[in-house]
């Protein structure tokens, strides 16, 4: 089977993109990702989204004009794609989180947009939507679910091991001593992205290559000041947002400051924030493999900064797990879609704080009739590879 997996980030950047051959012999699963890519959202498109986002008020109206806007431009996505490889036999959308509703130690709710009819009208193949809520009605946070991924790649390697996604949160699963624990440990790119977005210092809205970041110092105080945050001090699991880290709240921390301090400062001392909290949870759990993914893993500084942090652990790219480092989560999309067609849980309770593990999704039909394929037990090992033509 031929899944499609989609996904935008908490970085509201653009649409990721990856086809999955899956195949299946008694609980052994092999993917072979035929095809990845990544398509940036237009401007226009972006710049009404990131205008909609918390803290910003917005309006039913527009949250139904963003909810189509969006699954057309994941529809000519999937079709393009699609299209490119002769077709596919199903899709799985994860859309846009434009809120993740928390509550203390509680996920409550949270909602992703982007229509999936739009989708399954131009590729004509069932899609898998809305994934995030059921995990939360069972108890979980509805994140990190790359959990289920990670422990799959993960599983049976010696001592205590961690897959590191650097989006727009840091999220970091952790296995090892037969358990799994899984968390969003903080902000990565999401308040550099505010800021770089907010100052017109790259057009592209990242600080590239951390071209910004380099030209600043650290500011101590105000590195401190957001290091006391008492997000950090929650117990796992426990999950966050652009609802908590956005521009809003680097506003507040400079006012509290009392003083001007150089927006290329900011950038450096926002990036070492990302260091310093993933090198102490990294620290205390003892890991020593690590795994890096997402757009945080292409800039040298963080990713430079972490290896210097964290002498005695070995910190590689996800691609060494088979799982490319750029295109990991939308892999993950297509795992998903495949295990909601086959009735298989895609949930590690330890992952996300679930009490039990569920099938998740929702079922768009295709243009044809709705065939499900007889359900499946479950994976017993997974084995990620890339096309040479990929």
């Amino acid at each position: 089977m031929r899944v499609l997996g989609l996904i935008s980030g908490t970085s509201h950047d653009g649409i990721d993109a990856a086809v999955v051959d899956f195949e299946e012999d008694g609980g052994a699963v092999r993917g072979e990702v035929i095809a990845s890519t990544s398509v940036p959202y237009g401007a226009e498109l972006r710049a009404r989204l990131v205008a909609a986002l918390p803290p910003a008020q917005t309006s039913l109206a527009e949250v139904c004009e963003l909810d189509t806007l969006i699954g057309q431009a994941f529809a000519e996505v999937a079709a393009d794609v699609a299209e490119s490889i002769g077709g596919v036999d199903a899709v799985c959308s994860h859309g846009q989180t434009v809120y993740h509703w928390v509550d203390g130690a509680r996920a409550l709710g949270t909602l992703q947009i982007g229509q999936p009819a739009w989708i399954a009208e131009r590729v004509g193949a069932p899609v898998v939507s809305d994934i995030r809520i059921r995990d939360i009605t069972a108890g979980g946070h509805g994140a990190p679910l790359v959990s289920f991924l990670d422990e799959l790649l993960l599983r049976g390697r010696a001592g205590t091991a961690a897959a590191l996604n650097l989006g727009g949160i840091s999220n970091m699963t952790i296995v090892g001593d037969d358990r799994v624990v899984a968390y969003d440990i903080g902000p990565a790119n999401a308040l550099v992205d505010a800021v770089i977005v907010e100052y017109g210092l790259n057009p592209l809205g990242y600080d590239e290559d951390a071209r910004v970041a380099r030209t600043g110092s650290i500011d101590d105080a105000l590195l401190q000041a957001f290091l006391a945050d008492p997000y950090y001090a929650l117990e796992a699991p426990k999950s966050t947002g652009k609802e908590h880290f956005h521009l809003g709240y680097v506003r507040e921390h400079l006012t509290a400051l009392g003083r001007d301090i150089p927006v290329a400062d900011v950038v450096r001392t926002l990036t070492e924030l990302t260091v310093r909290t993933v090198a102490q949870d990294v620290h205390a759990a003892g890991i020593r493999y690590l795994a890096v993914s997402g757009g945080g893993c292409r800039n040298p500084l963080l990713l430079d900064g972490l290896r210097a942090a964290l002498p005695e652990a070995e910190v590689v790219l996800a691609d060494e797990l088979g799982a490319p480092a750029d295109s990991k989560e939308a892999i993950l999309l297509a795992l998903i879609g495949w295990c909601t067609l086959h009735g298989i849980p895609a949930i590690v309770p330890g992952g996300t704080g679930a009490r039990e593990p569920r099938i998740l999704g929702t079922i768009t039909p295709g243009v044809g009739p709705l065939t499900l394929p007889a359900p499946i037990g479950g994976i017993d090992t997974l084995t990620l590879t890339e096309a040479s033509s990929s």
